[in-house]
């Protein structure tokens, strides 16, 4: 959605006028109809609401909304404000109004505040829509522009700085949504160079030739059923103190899995196009980072891989041999993610002195059990660093909770044939796959694990995104960034 800002005697300003209003505080220049009319289908300004009416002002007529924001003192306000801007995008989106008046004149709030209702009405408005050739015209998204008037000081700037968030975000989702037979290791590596274009963040990427050099057999192991071939992408931004020490985001990138020749049941396998939404969530990241000029350094590694299965395709009970020199006993050739995840991690910190590291997978169906649909799980070595993240995951509201790491724990993943197995029992799955991960994080590095198992993917539409892809973790990174490499 185009969004712009202009004058409020614009004459040209649309039909469509929509006004942000704090719970049981309607202005009091409404014509009585419209005050009248929210009173009786119970409108009272909570977030997320919305009340809709016509009205003649100057000889013309205006198709008038309300949408609440809920009261100016909630500790949600932020997210609060996000709803008031998704509600009506969600209103309207398919309503045959092209475009639409956001007057902040009469509400009292800050460009902080403003640039929030702008980032849900943003947000709430992608859709994925290009394969859909046969959409019915009340079906098709309509709504293409915002027109703001009234903004207070400041909002343009902050603007700058949620779009480019919001453009990371939706790049995430444009990732995670295309299907398997688009969006593979090579044209994910594509994509993001034909998106990073003139950004200033500098490139890499290594071939199967060059995984195999530097031994990585575990990622390999994963890719070597497909005929697609995989690719290790590294996006760097040196936007910090020159010498500072990079963070790393990296993620899992797993384009689709069928589970390899444990292979996953039919219903549902569809779905297995997002297990690259660690991997799409960093390049989201990198993206809302350079957007914004950040002021830190930073780089995103992605893993990719397709897991197919093949004649060639990895065995259970086949022994690799990782980039860390780790041996590894494939159990379960369908716990893929954390053997790309384990090399792609060996490979960043050879290559860089790092301040710390965050991945970001789709890993555990046992994080969904635990976590259900609200939270991404936390795994982390160092206090410091969780608690950085689960600061960011509240302001954002990409939430995220804390789960245990322990030798307990890790005594459940020896194999008895090689250095570590893949899988372990049953019963604590997602924390023995952040066990295993923590053997590739070397001695002193401070580390955190973002299992978005149960995030990334949505069944059903939420306060701003459609149903389908969330783009989860785009602004936990990005607050993260903010609050801790530049503040």
């Amino acid at each position: 959605m185009k969004i712009s800002f202009r004058d409020a005697g614009d004459a040209k300003l649309p039909r469509l006028l929509a006004l942000v209003v704090d719970q049981d505080s309607l202005p009091d220049n409404l014509e009585p109809s419209v005050l009248e009319g929210a009173k009786s289908a119970r409108f009272s300004g909570k977030a997320g609401q919305v009340f809709e009416s016509f009205v003649e002002r100057g000889g013309k007529v205006v198709r008038l909304a309300l949408a609440g924001a809920g009261k100016p003192k909630a500790a949600d306000r932020t997210s609060a404000l996000e709803r008031a801007g998704a509600a009506l995008t969600a209103r309207f989106l398919t309503s045959g109004e092209s475009a639409l008046a956001l007057d902040l004149d009469h509400a009292e709030l800050s460009a902080e505040d403003a640039a929030a209702v702008l980032t849900g009405l943003r947000l709430r408005g992608w859709r994925h829509d290009q394969y859909r050739t046969k959409l019915k015209d009340e079906q098709k998204a309509t709504l293409a522009e915002a027109s703001v008037i009234g903004a207070p000081y400041g909002t343009e700037d902050a603007w700058k700085v949620e779009q480019a968030v919001a453009a990371g975000v939706e790049f995430t989702r444009e990732l995670v949504t295309e299907p398997g037979n688009v969006i593979y290791p090579e044209s994910f590596v594509a994509r993001c160079k034909k998106r990073f274009e003139g950004t200033g963040v500098e490139i890499v990427v290594l071939d199967e030739k060059d995984m195999a050099k530097l031994g990585m057999g575990a990622l390999l192991g994963v890719a070597q059923g497909s005929v697609k071939k995989p690719r290790l992408l590294a996006l760097q931004w040196n936007g910090g103190k020159k010498g500072d020490k990079p963070t790393a985001f990296v993620g899992k990138g797993v384009t689709f899995d069928s589970g390899g020749i444990s292979i996953k049941p039919a219903a549902g396998m569809e779905e297995m196009k997002w297990d690259m939404g660690g991997a799409g969530a960093v390049a989201g990241a990198m993206l809302a980072i350079a957007g914004r000029k950040a002021k830190a350094n930073v780089v995103g590694v992605c893993g990719l891989a397709e897991n197919m299965p093949d004649g060639g395709a990895q065995r259970p009970g086949d022994v690799v041999t990782t980039m860390s020199g780790q041996t590894v006993e494939v159990i379960n050739t369908d716990a893929e993610g954390r053997l790309v995840l384990g090399d792609a991690l060996s490979w960043v910190q050879k290559e860089y002195k790092l301040r710390a590291i965050v991945d970001l997978a789709t890993l555990t169906g046992a994080m969904m059990i635990a976590l259900g649909h609200e939270y991404a799980g936390v795994f982390s070595n160092d206090d410091e660093l969780a608690d950085a993240l689960l600061a960011a995951g509240k302001e954002t509201g990409d939430k995220l909770w804390r789960m245990p790491l322990g030798p307990g724990y890790d005594k459940l993943i020896d194999s008895q044939i090689a250095d570590i197995k893949n899988v372990g029992p049953r019963w604590g799955g997602s924390i023995t796959a952040a066990q295993f991960l923590q053997r590739f994080i070397e001695k002193g590095t401070p580390w955190a694990h973002l299992d978005i198992a149960g995030m990334a993917w949505a069944d059903k539409a939420g306060a701003t995104w459609e149903k389908g892809a969330t783009g989860f973790g785009v602004r936990v990174l990005d607050r993260y960034v903010r609050d801790k490499l530049e503040g």
